[in-house]
This record gives structure tokens, sequence and C-alpha cells, in this order.
């Protein structure tokens, strides 16, 4: 069952996250299929640099990650401190690196007019995304069998998390 990622993350605590995450319906997310004979393994570039664009758009250091068959770990740290700095027009820029956007927030980078309802509707915009950005308040997040966040407080635990990907 869904539950709120806010019930989950909880940078008060600690800004260190295990995330995981698989593949369903015996689907392969790399690797070779036994069953069929088919190769994936070009597919592990593609999340490998994936991972890695994602952590340049949203406030988050990689500190590990593994791509496994059916599933992938990563270990994150959220640093909520360094979005909290970003303008308005920082966080578009940001968004735009891996996300298509709207018109509007286009517009709005480009530093184009817009009247008072284009403006109203560029900050809810500019809400959603620095909150998708520093997991401050976020949205939902699927948990259970197909997705999972685990979070470490003392470094120790990271390093063995770390070890074992």
């Amino acid at each position: 069952m869904a539950r709120p990622r806010q019930t989950i993350v909880s940078l008060e605590d600690t800004p260190y996250y295990h995330c995981c995450s698989r593949v369903v319906r015996k689907a392969f997310l790399c690797g070779i299929d036994n069953s069929t004979g088919e190769n994936f393994e070009h597919r592990r570039e593609w999340v490998d640099s994936r991972i890695l664009e994602l952590a340049t758009i949203f406030a988050i250091d990689i500190c590990a990650y593994a791509v496994m068959s059916n599933h992938l770990h990563v270990v994150v740290k959220v640093d909520a401190a360094r979005v909290k700095h970003w303008s308005d027009k920082d966080v578009l820029v940001q968004w735009h690196k891996g996300f298509k956007g709207t018109l509007l927030t286009h517009k709005f980078v480009k530093g184009e007019y817009l009247n008072e309802f284009e403006f109203k509707t560029v900050n809810d915009c500019i809400t959603l995304y620095r909150r998708a950005i520093h997991l401050a308040q976020p949205t939902t997040v699927y948990c259970g069998y197909r997705f999972l966040i685990d979070w470490y407080v003392i470094g120790l635990e990271r390093t063995a998390c770390s070890s074992n990907l």
C-alpha cells in the first residue's frame, strides 16, 4: 500500500537513505533472461547514466548504487541546504535539465512577460518542483514490494550498506 514519503523521509533525523526499486512480472532490468535467452545488458549503462544525471538535477548526492538484473539499490544523501539558496529561476532551470516543463515555465526562465494568471501558475509549478527536488514535502511514493526506502542515522550503517552494494 502506498504511504506518504513524508512518513518515511525525515531530514531532521538523517539525510541518508537507501532506496530499492525492482521490476515486476519477471521482467529483466539488465542481464540475460534465462527463460528467453534475451540479453538486456545494454540497459545497465542507461540506468547508470540516468542515476548520475538525476543526481545533478535533484539536491542529492549518490553515496553508492548497484544495478542488478531485476532491481537496483541507491544510497543517497539529501542536500536540503543546497535548494534553500536556489532562486525560483534556479529551480526551474534544474527541473528543465531532466523534464520537459511547461510553456509558461520556459517563458519565465527566458524572462518573457507573464500576466497575473500565468505568473500564479508558474509559482504553483515552482512550489511543486521545489518540493520534488529536495523532498521537503513530497507527494507520494509507492512502498512495499516494488519500492523501498530505508534511512540510516549513523555512518557505520551507511558504510555497511555501501560495502554490501
